[in-house]
Order: structure tokens, then C-alpha cells, then sequence
């Protein structure tokens, strides 16, 4: 179990979370829900105008799709007034679009889901109890302890190399003697938070 554990931590370091995602929240509902209206609506105007049968057409398979997405998220709680065209081009409508887009761009924080799992790790292993379960908790505390620790060094680091680009260069001399897998996991963690972080800026 201490081997799954850590295997997964390291794993949620390496890998990153793009693969992971929250569930959907309900702006994300809302939005699907609307997108839906959306199509249904713009299917509806474009048969009623005559336009060309390729553009019916392309509507009408737009408003099948949508009912995918309204599948997939579920209802929201509330529906937002999406009867007319009126009603859904409100500005409210807008918000919420592009709320669900903030929203559906944020992503769990690796650190936060190691230290989760650990945490989860230690309350097994605390209730089984046992000198088994002592002796892993105590291991999986160390290794959260570690962990919190690796990450201050880093955005120390990071802070430090900002604050004194004079001495950039030295100080990575002063790292030549890293592991490469040191090297690895510092270079990716920092990668992703130098993506997490722009991520960020681009929503704000």
C-alpha cells in the first residue's frame, strides 16, 4: 500500500492533471443548457427565413449535437429564460458563458491531490490500526511532510531567481550536482505552474 500510495503521488507530479477535471459546476450546466437553446432556436429561425438548405441543415445538426452536451453536464438547478431569441442573447446569458469558460479551463492542483491522497492514506491506515498501520502512517505523515517541503523550496527558488536575476546564473550552477531525476521533477513542476499560472493571467 505505502508503494501504490507514493507511486501515485509521484505520478500526480509527473504527469500533471490535464487529464483530471472537476465535475461540472453549474454555471457549466447553465451554459450547456443554453447552448442547447441556442441551436434549437437558431434551427427554428433558419428554417422559418428560407435561408439555403445547407445552412438548415448545418443548424439542425448543431441542435442535435447540443443534446449531447446537455446529457453529458445534466440539468442546472436553474434554467435561465431561453424561450426567445430575445431571451437568450440577454446579457446575463453572455456572463454565463463566459463564466463557464473560466470555469471549464481550471484544473485540480497536483500538490493539493498528492497531499489529498496522502491525507486519505493516513486515515486507512490510522483506523486499521496495528503495528502495520502505525508504522504506515508514520511513513505517509514523512512523506506529506516531504512534499510541503519540496514545494517551498521550489516557489522559494522561483521567488529568489525573480528577485535577483543577477544572480540567476549562479545559482544554477550551485544546482550542477542535481539528480537528472531531480532535474526532471523540478523542470516539470515548474513547467506546470509557469502554465497554471499564464492560464491565470489569460482568464483574468
Amino acid at each position: 500500500m505505502k508503494k501504490i500510495v507514493i507511486t501515485l503521488c509521484i505520478s500526480l507530479f509527473v504527469t500533471g492533471c490535464e487529464s483530471l477535471r472537476f465535475a461540472p459546476s453549474q454555471v457549466q450546466k447553465q451554459n450547456a443548457w443554453l447552448h442547447n437553446r441556442t441551436a434549437s432556436v437558431t434551427a427554428e429561425t433558419a428554417r422559418a427565413e428560407s435561408t439555403s438548405e445547407k445552412l438548415q441543415a448545418l443548424s439542425r445538426l448543431g441542435e442535435t449535437q447540443s443534446r449531447a452536451f446537455v446529457a453529458y453536464f445534466g440539468l442546472p438547478k436553474e434554467l435561465p429564460q431561453a424561450d426567445t431569441a430575445e431571451e437568450i442573447l440577454a446579457e446575463s446569458n453572455w456572463q454565463i458563458a463566459n463564466a463557464a469558460i473560466q470555469s471549464g479551463a481550471a484544473r485540480p492542483d497536483g500538490w493539493q491531490l498528492a497531499d489529498s491522497v496522502l491525507e486519505l492514506g493516513i486515515g486507512i491506515f490510522a483506523l486499521l490500526g496495528g503495528v502495520y498501520g502505525t508504522q504506515t502512517v508514520r511513513f505517509l505523515r514523512n512523506a506529506r511532510t516531504k512534499s510541503k517541503a519540496l514545494q517551498e523550496i521550489i516557489a522559494g527558488n522561483e521567488l529568489f531567481k525573480k528577485q535577483n536575476e543577477s544572480s540567476a546564473t549562479a545559482f544554477k550552477q550551485a544546482h550542477n550536482n542535481q539528480s537528472s531525476q531531480t532535474r526532471q521533477l523540478v523542470v516539470q513542476v515548474k513547467a506546470r505552474n509557469s502554465m497554471n499560472q499564464g492560464a491565470r493571467e489569460k482568464m483574468v
